[in-house]
């Protein structure tokens, strides 16, 4: 079985976390590692992953990474917004690889960034690479798992998902971008300048409208803090009685007969509830609850998992409805 090589781009808790999965693959060689941290750079990747020196070092550019190694797939896990990550995507096509993205604005992104995904979906084309951007959420639980689900049904009447998190269990940078700490008025501050709380939720109602064949005809979002009611210490946060210990973000999508699908994104310190739901309202009604979705392990894995349907896929910007099942293997 010849091995699919797969270069790192992005060290931070995400990609030292993908980057450690690809290593336990059987059907994936890590040959190169890329981030612009000079704290990182020149380190053996396998110091920063905590286990055996790899004899791979970071480097500064993808172009130092390809002197030394020819690889097939970059591994794509920077940051969550067009403006910072599209000339990453532009220079991974450009060095003729496939690319797999956590980037959540890339994983349906015709809606809200139309222009810059026909811009990459373009560049895939003309190096004949794929572009698939994915994670649990969006990539998953709130898009293609309920698309999936309307297989079984006959008719489709209302969707609504909501997703609640005990975000004790997260990373430190998942706690802080959804205001964990912060005064109420900082929280509201934080939230209108728009870089901080859940990214994802119009992309999953673009996907969902789109490949069910429903016209948006409106799209609201609103952001409220959830309000810790006692002291909560996390290893990263220490949050007071009365200060945001996290966010409820709810996204509304609506056809021309009134609101068709609700998005609910729950995240709090010390949530004593920690699962997925998924309500289909039609023939039949449906009524799924997942246990044990553990965010960063979930984005990392359905991630790597979909390493080798991005390699045997057509080239262009692609989403997780275009490809055949990611499993695991």
């Amino acid at each position: 079985m010849k091995k699919i090589r797969v270069i790192q781009y992005g060290l931070g808790p995400i990609g030292c976390s993908t980057a450690r999965t690809i290593l336990s693959r059987a059907n994936l060689e890590l040959v190169g590692a890329v981030d612009i941290d000079p704290a990182k750079v020149g380190k053996d990747l396998g110091d920063l992953l905590g286990g055996k020196k790899l004899g791979l070092k970071v480097a500064k550019t993808l172009a130092e990474v390809l002197a030394k190694n020819k690889a097939d797939v970059v591994m794509h896990t920077t940051n969550s917004y067009f403006d910072l990550f599209k000339g990453q995507i532009l220079e991974i096509l450009q060095a003729g690889l496939d690319v797999v993205s956590t980037s959540e604005e890339l994983s349906f992104p015709w809606m809200a960034h139309p222009q810059d995904a026909a811009e990459i979906d373009a560049a895939a084309k003309k190096a004949g690479k794929t572009v698939l951007s994915t994670g649990v959420n969006p990539g998953f639980l709130m898009d293609s798992l309920p698309l999936f689900l309307t297989a079984i049904c006959e008719r489709v009447d209302r969707i609504e998902i909501a997703r609640i998190q005990n975000a004790s269990l997260r990373r430190g940078p998942f706690q802080k971008k959804i205001g964990s700490g912060l005064t109420k008025e900082q929280f509201k501050t934080a939230m209108a300048q728009g870089r901080m709380a859940h990214v994802g939720l119009v992309q999953s109602v673009g996907m969902i409208f789109n490949t069910l064949g429903r016209t948006l005809v409106k799209y609201e979002e609103t952001i409220e803090p959830v309000i810790a009611k006692k002291r909560i210490k996390t290893d990263f946060f220490e949050v007071k009685p009365g200060q945001p210990c996290g966010l409820n973000q709810v996204a509304r999508g609506y056809d021309e007969k009134g609101e068709f699908l609700t998005l609910t994104f729950i995240a709090a310190l010390d949530s004593d509830v920690d699962e997925d739901r998924i309500k289909i309202s039609g023939q039949p009604g449906l009524e799924v609850i997942l246990k044990g979705t553990h965010g960063d392990v979930a984005t990392r894995s359905i991630a790597v998992n979909a390493i080798r349907r991005v390699k045997a896929a057509a080239p262009g910007l692609v989403t997780m409805r275009d490809l055949p099942i990611v499993t695991i293997g």
